[in-house]
């Protein structure tokens, strides 16, 4: 079982392991700071020292209780019980962490503002989308959005990460902002993240720490991908 260190410390650049398992150039470890990927967020990159070579972290899953990383031109495969060190690629994963805070004060201020569900989602780093069920939406109704976003970052909410008892978690209302539950049956714990006085979600992926930390978001598109289907595409700047 690999110990996720990114759902408690989303700011954790490098880190210390132990190989658990070898299958071709993937190695599972005892802990990791990788995002595995999920929830539309991408997983992590960066670069794994193992017995004094370095490979770069190509590729990260999970496979059940075990986080897989793939690792590139790290010369001799390495053996169970190798300790390791792995670095992230702080920057892209710094990006990734702003744009999911930022789809989530999206989807908080929609949610809050005009009770649309979210259908779907994805991210880049700096960018994203994210279907909401709108029968319509026009350009005015889309630049009142944006603002209304923006004042969310300028608001500096904190962000608040908890693991709950799944009871004591399906009891927050509004918990599941998907139209689909997608929490297994079989989970005993729930995380969640939580933008205090706006936002609280069931959530798996890594955060900052303050909605200021994201920058300005920009509505750069929208369209319609069915009768009450409608997707918001953002970027998101320094400015």
């Amino acid at each position: 079982m690999t110990a996720l260190l990114y759902h408690t410390d989303a700011y954790l650049k490098d880190f210390a392991a132990v190989v658990t398992a070898v299958e071709g150039n993937a190695v599972a470890l005892d802990r990791t700071a990788f995002y595995p990927g999920g929830g539309g967020q991408p997983n992590d990159l960066g670069r794994l020292a193992v017995g004094g070579q370095t490979g770069k972290v190509t590729k990260v899953r999970k496979a059940g209780s075990e986080v897989w990383h793939e690792v590139a031109e790290a010369g001799e495969p390495p053996s169970v019980g190798m300790p390791v060190q792995g670095v992230l690629d702080w920057a892209r994963r710094y990006q990734l962490m702003r744009t999911h805070t930022a789809m989530h004060i999206l989807c908080g201020v929609i949610f809050r503002d005009y009770g649309a569900s979210v259908t779907g989602g994805n991210m880049e780093p700096l960018k994203g989308r994210m279907d909401f069920e709108f029968e319509t939406m026009r350009q005015e109704f889309v630049r009142e959005i944006e603002a209304r976003i923006n004042v969310e970052v300028a608001a500096a909410r904190p962000t608040r990460v908890r693991i709950l008892p799944r009871a004591e978690a399906f009891q927050i209302p509004d918990l599941i902002r998907t139209k689909i539950n997608l929490l297994p049956e079989g989970i005993a714990e729930v995380r969640t993240v939580e933008i205090e006085g706006l936002d609280v979600q069931a959530d798996g992926g890594t955060h900052v720490a303050n909605t200021r930390e994201v920058g300005r978001i920009r509505i750069v598109d929208y369209k319609s991908k069915g009768k009450i289907n409608k997707r918001i595409e953002v970027a998101i700047s320094d400015e």
